[in-house]
């Protein structure tokens, strides 16, 4: 395992809402930066360079009838920039923190990253997996398709951003805190053999154990482990200001734990942050809770 560890990060907003069916989630970013994240990392050490916003187009009027992939173009070129400014900054030897926008943005993000680590481990906190491909999908919403595109399925359109050869490999996935799960996603996850803690092993295990278990798969023999985190992983009553949410999550503390012990096994090369959703919160709440799970998983200790 030799993950780039360095103290300059690059902070990357991608107000996307266009994946998704809830408006709000645009929001997403200006709600993580306006609760401190920059001062936040600031303080534990950290060099920030904040790169502003990836372009969206706001104006795109709503899908036509029957369109099987919703904002199919718009999208791609949002996550074609993003993979491009995530590259170009692993170049200069910055960590890539990516402030969603709704979780369709990841595929920009790994996308980026595969362009600098060729075995990329990759950990997933949602309470949904994301492997509907256009075939299996019931809403048409990318967001929820992103991690099958990470790994070379779904539209062409979406898994040549960034060279259609450039993909994660199932055996190096963990998604934990899964527990709406569509179907067509249930035959695709036990097909492709990917590894998914649901809510019940953390209720079960505990989640020290769970994340013991899910370290081992992304890194063993990759070259280091992105991180992409859906805050509606966590359970509407500690985080309500979400995109999808769905009851049952993660607690405060599960949360937490699972990002301190990211920060020891010293192996993230890039992370984002997604699906934050300022219109359904409550007085900023989940942003500022974005902010505090970032500083655990950048180093910061109760004591």
């Amino acid at each position: 395992m030799k993950a780039v560890k360095n103290n300059k990060i690059s902070l990357i907003g991608v107000p996307l809402q266009y994946g998704a069916d809830r408006t709000g989630v645009d929001m997403g970013p200006s709600a993580i930066r306006s609760s401190h994240v920059q001062t936040r990392l600031e303080a534990l050490g950290y060099h920030i360079r904040d790169l502003g916003d990836i372009h969206v187009n706001r104006t795109i009027e709503a899908c036509a009838a029957g369109e099987k992939l919703k904002h199919l173009k718009e999208i791609k070129n949002v996550n074609s920039q993003l993979c491009q400014v995530v590259a170009d900054e692993m170049d200069k030897g910055q960590f890539p923190l990516v402030l969603g926008g709704d979780h369709s943005i990841a595929i920009g993000t790994i996308k980026g990253v595969l362009q600098h680590v060729n075995k990329l481990g990759v950990i997933w906190f949602d309470a949904h997996t994301d492997v509907n491909t256009d075939e299996t999908t019931f809403t048409g919403n990318i967001h929820g398709m992103s991690l099958a595109v990470a790994l070379g399925y779904g539209h062409h359109e979406l898994t040549s951003i960034g060279g259609a050869e450039k993909t994660i490999r199932p055996e190096n996935v963990a998604i934990i805190g899964a527990r709406s799960i569509d179907p067509g996603e249930r035959k695709f996850l036990k097909e492709k053999g990917i590894r998914v803690f649901t809510m019940h092993d953390i209720d079960r295990n505990g989640m020290k154990q769970v994340m013991e278990e899910a370290l081992e798969i992304v890194t063993n023999g990759t070259d280091g482990v992105h991180l992409s985190l859906d805050l509606d992983g966590m359970d509407p009553g500690e985080a309500p200001g979400v995109g999808t949410p769905v009851s049952g999550g993660m607690s405060y503390r599960e949360s937490h734990l699972a990002m301190e012990m990211l920060y020891e096994r010293d192996c993230l090369v890039s992370a984002e942050f997604v699906e934050v959703n300022p219109m359904m919160d409550q007085h900023n709440k989940t942003a500022k809770i974005a902010v505090e799970l970032i500083g655990s998983v950048f180093g910061e200790r109760i004591l």
